[in-house]
């Protein structure tokens, strides 16, 4: 048996777990839950505050430290990523220790022991990480791309640096499987931005940011950002849409295999050269992809010759003025008023957020072409069978009510790729993991798993797992 599923390698951590929650784990089904992956952990422990007049340090937090990585360390052992559990105390001095094993169908939810989207069908992801570029006929380079006046341009800004050669160029193409355009291969033939042909000189990546424009990758770190490159969790995938106004100068994508990334903004932000461009851009333009978002991208220049000599396009030019009703609605008490307020044929994805007044029927939505995706807040519907006629659903979020009405009616719809169970107030997990199971059950996937660990905290303790 790996160490993950001994009580000793838990001891420790269950003993400051039972100090933190004395209260709560001695009352009537009383429980805790957390979670430990290898880098990072949520933990109900309540940490120390800073003696008065010093600021919180490291060794405030030390035992939790220590006892986190034990566990760290048995995860690491046991070549599992992450330890979901729930703790109760049956009696005085002794504890028991739920052990969760999402298994490859699920994926990690954000606290605790609840669970991440049910991936119902292997392999499979939300729909705007499965769009392609459009083809945009007619699109062509803008007048400013200019590949001998950006070479000469850098070349003075700057002369001591290191270029690329012809055949690593080539290499760079070979191995993405795409030529780069003239400007980027110009840009590289007088940097190719490696931290060996630095040497002791400090100051010149500084000199290359500025000459560019943003911090340059170097020529074997150039890559296509697919959709793979931007991961994203089911359920937010599944509430956003590829959106490409017929003006817009980007396509709405997640990514694209005409997107070039050669740079940063020093923010975590990819710079591209895209390839495919929207109705409204131009062959070879530049885009940056925010990391705080997981689709689209907007335009910083009309070429690479603008972005290192410093013209930006036309304000507004970037994200295009056409205008129509969105594809992602979001019904809740202090947004779209109502679901028939809400739909139109073009509706992809519906969430129903908090609600103050009666639940809502979806008699509105039955019937348009496009909604895939339904997330409703527990308790905000007022028929959940009224689902079984949304046909074309690929993502559900229900709360676990719902989900028991679906699942005794053989309601749930066959369509889906993936589901989520909403949890809001402090719920215990077990029947939760129970109902995750019955959904996985419906479409062969591995089930959740429980190891039940329980020993003594007291003086002379036995221990044992089930």
């Amino acid at each position: 048996m790996p160490a993950i599923h001994d009580f000793p390698t838990w001891e420790t951590l269950l003993r400051l777990v039972q100090e933190s929650n004395a209260e709560r784990l001695a009352a009537p089904g009383g429980f805790v839950t957390g979670q430990i992956s290898r880098g990072s952990w949520s933990v109900p422990l309540r940490r120390p505050g800073p003696r008065p007049g010093r600021a919180a340090q490291v060794g405030d937090m030390q035992a939790e430290f220590d006892v986190v990585r034990r566990v760290q360390s048995a995860l690491a052992d046991a070549g599992a990523d992450r330890a979901s559990f729930m703790v109760e105390t049956p009696e005085a001095g002794k504890a028991r220790l739920h052990l969760f094993d999402a298994g490859p169908a699920v994926e990690s939810g954000f606290s605790g022991a609840y669970l991440g989207a049910l991936v119902l069908v292997e392999g499979s992801v939300a729909e705007p990480r499965r769009r392609l570029p459009d083809s945009v006929r007619g699109a062509v380079p803008a007048p400013s791309a200019d590949a001998a006046l950006l070479e000469r341009t850098l070349r003075d800004r700057l002369p001591d640096a290191v270029g690329a050669t012809e055949a690593e160029i080539a290499e760079t193409e070979s191995r993405l499987g795409i030529t780069l355009p003239d400007e980027l291969k110009a840009l590289y033939r007088v940097t190719r931005s490696r931290w060996e042909d630095y040497g002791d000189d400090h100051e010149a990546v500084i000199r290359v940011v500025k000459a560019v424009g943003c911090e340059l990758f170097a020529l074997d770190e150039v890559y296509v950002s697919d959709a793979a490159c931007r991961p994203c969790l089911w359920e937010f995938a599944a509430m956003s849409a590829v959106e490409t106004p017929s003006d817009a100068a980007v396509q709405g994508l997640v990514g694209s295999p005409g997107w070039i990334v050669f740079g940063d903004t020093g923010g975590g932000d990819r710079i591209a050269v895209d390839l495919t461009p929207g109705p409204g851009g131009h062959l070879g333009q530049v885009i940056v992809m925010s990391h705080e978002e997981h689709c689209g991208a907007d335009l910083i220049a009309d070429s690479v010759t603008d972005m290192v000599l410093d013209r930006r396009p036309e304000e507004g030019h970037a994200a295009g003025r056409e205008t129509r009703p969105p594809a992602v609605a979001w019904v809740n008490a202090r947004s779209i008023p109502s679901v028939a307020a809400a739909a139109h044929p073009g509706l992809e994805a519906l969430s129903i957020g908090v609600w103050e007044e009666a639940p809502l029927s979806l008699e509105p939505v039955i019937g348009l072409p496009r909604l895939r995706t339904l997330k409703a807040y527990p308790g905000t519907l007022a028929d959940p069978l009224e689902i079984a006629q949304l046909t074309g659903l690929g993502f559900l979020e229900l709360g676990p009510e719902e989900w028991r009405v679906l699942l005794d009616a053989g309601a749930v719809p066959r369509s889906l790729s993936a589901a989520a169970i909403e949890i809001h107030c402090d719920r215990n997990p077990l029947p939760i993991v129970a109902l995750a199971n019955e959904l996985l059950a419906l479409w062969g996937r591995p089930l959740i798993t429980r190891t039940i660990l329980e020993g003594d905290l007291g003086p002379g303790r036995e221990a044992g797992g089930r």
